[in-house]
């Protein structure tokens, strides 16, 4: 299948805000080019100082996010939207479109995901790398394929490091919106009874059930094409919605259903504007905070009934 790879170049500053509404935009999720903090990351992922001349030369004042539109979508609808929004939010932009196949798309992920830990006891490494283990860690293997979450965004990350504190031998996941399948993997890799994942995307569901057998826990994980938790049925420990502010807003509504009494709700994807937003719906539907994280100015929370 042919794409369109969206591309839009905005100030660095500017690079979660943008972020925020190209994950609105497209259903298989982003990739971000910041070369910002190139020597400090270079050290901390990659374990490296030297560093290839391409990329100190790179440009440190703009960032530039890749998106994905599938070839039965309307590529041009959503740059007219993404122009909209970026001009409303007062964002410099530059967007540029062009046609590339499921090989090129592939490739592309590749330069831009190396292995790298989260938290205390995580650690995310493409399919097609090794990962030094020294300290023992977790290792999700990962192939995002065409479908969001990686680990590296902070949104994500915020998740990850929930989950490694609080899932249990007992513990069964519900993940709404999974994307790649990472956080229901990742809680089964760190121990969890089961985990359900479900995403509206049906690639990004045959992407995350590739993952599950890639990390060899496809025996206690399930992933579903459904909105929301529209397919779901029963009670869990912990619900996750790694989404969009406006979304989490809508599970609100019944996500309370999927819950067990002494259940959490992780949601993540909040960028600081919306956060007000967020824990004032919170409140309105008998929500607690129990955690906020806030990082990258992005916020996650975790709350109860």
């Amino acid at each position: 299948m042919d794409w369109t790879e969206i591309t839009a170049r905005v100030p660095t500053e500017k690079t979660d805000e943008a972020a925020a509404i190209a994950n609105m935009t497209v259903p298989y999720g982003i990739y971000i080019e910041d070369y910002t903090n190139l020597e400090a990351d270079a050290e901390e992922i990659a374990h490296i100082d030297l560093i290839d001349d391409e990329l100190v030369n790179k440009d440190r004042t703009h960032s530039i996010i890749h998106m994905y539109i599938a070839e039965s979508d309307n590529a041009i609808e959503a740059v007219s939207y993404l122009r909209e929004r970026f001009t409303a939010c007062g964002i410099e932009n530059e967007i540029k479109c062009e046609l590339v196949d499921d090989a090129n798309w592939n490739e592309n992920w590749k330069k831009y995901f190396k292995a790298f830990e989260i938290g205390e006891r995580l650690a995310v490494c493409p399919s097609w790398e090794k990962y030094d283990n020294k300290d023992n860690r977790t290792v999700i293997s990962l192939d995002p394929g065409a479908a969001f979450g990686t680990g590296s965004h902070a949104t994500t990350s915020l998740c990850l490091e929930i989950l490694e504190k609080r899932v249990t031998a007992a513990t069964t996941v519900l993940d709404i919106g999974t994307g790649s399948g990472i956080l229901a993997i990742a809680a089964d890799l760190l121990g969890a009874q089961s985990a359900i994942g479900v995403d509206i995307d049906a690639q990004s569901v045959k992407t995350a059930i590739n993952n599950a057998e890639i990390n060899g826990v496809s025996n206690k994980t399930e992933f579903l094409v459904g909105d929301l938790a529209d397919k779901i049925s029963g009670k869990y420990d912990i619900v996750c919605a790694n989404i969009v502010a406006d979304v989490v807003i809508r599970l609100f509504d019944n996500v309370a259903n999927f819950m067990k009494d002494d259940g959490i709700l992780i949601v993540s994807g909040i960028i600081d504007m919306r956060a007000n937003d967020v824990e004032t719906a919170a409140a309105q539907h008998g929500f607690k905070i129990a955690q906020s994280l806030t990082r990258e100015e992005w916020h996650a929370y975790v709350l109860t009934k």
